[in-house]
């Protein structure tokens, strides 16, 4: 069975960093998309970013482009998200997520999701 586990969020000001971590077991990494979803309080999730079967390419969300960056270790079996120059609209809880059907940035096609790692960005 596929299981996946986030952690690392929490409380910053507005331009500083946090790293998410998230430990996928059960998914073979070099045939499976991985990726970073997001949902803040009243409005539909989001994928932020997401890698290719093996690591790259990856992708990413206009709006956080160039300020997060997605990486797996497939010999850990863990997926990071590096968040730099957080703001205040990146506040949300975030998801880890595997295997994919359909568009990378359609979050109901993920199919396999943790409960999420709550990060709150504050100006």
């Amino acid at each position: 069975a596929v299981q996946v586990g986030e952690f690392g969020g929490g409380s910053v000001l507005a331009g500083e960093s946090l790293r998410l971590s998230c430990v996928v077991s059960g998914v073979d990494f070099s045939d499976k998309w991985l990726a970073w979803l997001r949902q803040a309080p009243g409005k539909e999730g989001e994928v932020v970013a997401a890698c290719f079967p093996g690591g790259e390419p990856t992708y990413y969300d206009p709006s956080v482009e160039g300020r997060f960056t997605i990486w797996e270790d497939s010999a850990k079996s863990m997926v990071y998200l590096q968040m730099d120059s957080l703001k205040p609209e990146d506040t949300a809880m975030y998801y880890c997520a595997a295997d994919l059907r359909g568009p990378w940035n359609r979050a109901t096609g993920w199919i396999h999701s943790g409960q999420g790692t709550r990060v709150t960005v504050s100006s």
